[in-house]
């Protein structure tokens, strides 16, 4: 009995190592479109233009929407964004959600810590995202003053670092 344990465990330890492993070989933009909760965002990143440079070498920091954070959008906004004349505009809502580096979880709680609380990062857009501590939660807070909490963290690919986000993050 305690031999097929053994067995047992091993293999399954080996299975989630081979798991994980997978997932490393990804890029962002590969990582993005095997979840299916990041269809919207995938197609955003196809109409702004954006896969090219998403599967770069990076490495990258993406502060991901989910599909439910697209849809707090007005739907008549979000069609206009993915239209082919609004292409520059979403791609710097887009890359206002994207960090030039490698931040985990453990570097982003690390800089809160140094901070008091809040830390700053730059994002490709060119503009500032404020990371917050708040009740226990690490939040997003745009240049609007809208907050955006981080719900899943530390989604690796091989180039970066996805951060699931529940909101959308708008620069000015």
């Amino acid at each position: 009995m305690k031999k097929l344990i053994f067995v047992l465990s091993t293999l399954f330890l080996f299975l989630v190592a081979q798991m994980a492993s997978a997932q490393n070989n990804k890029d962002i933009v590969d990582v993005a479109v095997s979840v299916d909760d990041f269809s919207t965002l995938v197609a955003a990143v196809k109409a702004a233009d954006l896969v090219g440079a998403l599967k770069g070498d990076g490495p990258f920091t993406v502060f991901a929407p989910t599909n439910d954070a697209f849809a707090k959008i007005d739907s008549k906004t979000l069609n206009s964004l993915l239209e082919p004349a609004n292409k520059e505009k979403l791609s710097a809502i887009l890359t206002y959600h994207v960090v030039s580096g490698k931040l985990a979880a453990g570097d982003v709680v690390n800089a809160l810590k140094k901070g008091g609380g809040k830390a700053e990062v730059t994002t490709l857009q060119g503009s500032k995202l404020k990371v917050i501590k708040k009740d226990g939660k690490i939040w997003l807070k745009d240049q609007n003053g809208n907050y955006s909490q981080i719900v899943k963290t530390d989604v690796m690919a091989k180039n970066g670092v996805i951060h699931v986000i529940s909101d959308v993050v708008m620069p000015k």
